[in-house]
């Protein structure tokens, strides 16, 4: 396909650049290494000649990440999958999801379209904050990513956000794929999931027509991602207490590879995943009364609503939301036993965390937040 050159430094590779790719992975000694990890006692050359076998982007995939993460989920999951009853797999959509897990939320996704019937994947949007080392960043664009350029000034960024809402439409107009772009710049760290305005925004900066007309083109769907358990809870608590003591704290390069990693390798419990129905219809509909300045608001409280009631919640979500309120409100949801497990979860969790001055009952009171927040926003949409 003759995609526009000015598409090159986002873009994920093309067929006819893949050779190079390998070559440059294969030739590099931390690449080898996570080689190594991944399939011990397979030599680096047997793999080598297996990729450079692969002549598309969705071959490689499946012959290296598809088999991967069906293992992967075998050994850290209860079992995973996801509801399309409300799309239709012969279309390409936008998806457009909360974000819980930096790496994972995309790849079981790509998993789970092909499963379902879809003929393709999708191209993945990736922060540029997360690909320091230049060996991740051809893994990620091998793995049909585009990059979300973040540390740029102003004016920059706004030329570099037009650029990727148009790349994006061309995406679903000519390339004919399916998109997953997060509701939200980084992970929800609350799980209180929110769709920020400035996303639709950005993506209306291509296409053509209104605002809205050009948020049809891409076909959004919202997506629900269910996690029984996040890896990364004790994480994402020890990251609220050093932001609460340490004054200017921001997370490192290092602070994200550890969060890839864990997020990953640890156990999650049961996953779902579910389709919203298209918003295209809502958007046709949309009231020509609402001011312009309010447009972006409304379709981002849309979105939230249909991220909200398509939560999988687990007995975890309803014992939480009962510890925070000191009420047994919804104990119909769950049994002593979960009550049981669920605390002891908690409590190897804490015991994780390690930095200095760990404040107990702040930490426990983030995590229970983490998964009473779910059970809130659902309760707050459907009424139950």
């Amino acid at each position: 396909m003759n995609i526009p050159s000015v598409y090159d430094d986002i873009r994920p590779f093309e067929p006819d650049e893949l050779q190079d790719v390998y070559k440059r992975l294969l030739d590099n000694e931390q690449f080898r290494q996570v080689l190594a990890y991944l399939y011990p006692g397979v030599p680096a050359e047997a793999i080598g000649a297996k990729m450079m076998q692969c002549k598309t982007n969705l071959e490689f995939q499946l012959a290296f990440c598809y088999g991967f993460l069906k293992n992967l989920m075998a050994k850290a999951s209860k079992g995973w999958d996801m509801d399309t009853t409300d799309v239709d797999v012969t279309k390409r959509y936008t998806f457009v999801s909360n974000h819980r897990d930096i790496v994972l939320d995309s790849a079981l996704l790509d998993v789970l379209l092909y499963d379902a019937g879809f003929k393709t994947t999708c191209e993945i949007a990736i922060g540029d904050n997360l690909l320091s080392l230049p060996w991740v960043k051809d893994l990620v664009r091998l793995n049909k990513s585009f990059i979300v350029q973040r540390s740029l000034a102003p004016r920059e960024m706004l030329l570099a956000s037009k650029k990727m809402a148009e790349y994006m439409h061309f995406v679903i107009k000519e390339k004919n794929d399916n998109i997953w772009i997060a509701q939200r710049e980084g992970r929800a760290k609350d799980s209180n999931d929110r769709t920020q305005p400035s996303i639709l925004k950005m993506m209306a900066m291509g296409g053509e027509g209104s605002p809205v007309e050009r948020l049809m083109q891409l076909h959004i769907v919202p997506l629900t991602i269910s996690y029984e358990y996040d890896p990364c809870d004790f994480l994402k608590a020890a990251e609220f207490q050093l932001k609460r003591d340490v004054e200017g704290w921001k997370k490192s390069a290092h602070d994200d590879v550890v969060s890839m990693q864990t997020g990953i390798m640890g156990y999650k419990g049961r996953v779902h995943y579910h389709c919203a129905p298209c918003i295209d219809d809502f958007l046709k509909n949309l009231s020509s009364d609402i001011p312009k300045a309010k447009v972006f608001d409304v379709i981002a409280e849309h979105i939230d609503r249909e991220i909200f009631r398509n939560y999988r919640l687990y007995p975890s979500n309803y014992i939480a939301l009962d510890r925070l309120d000191g009420t047994k409100e919804h104990a119909d949801k769950y049994t002593e036993q979960d009550i049981a497990v669920f605390d002891e979860y908690l409590k190897k969790q804490l015991a994780k965390i390690d930095i200095p001055g760990k404040d107990e009952p702040f930490l426990l009171e983030r995590m229970l937040t983490m998964y009473a927040n779910p059970a809130r926003n659902f309760i707050a949409v459907t009424g139950n």
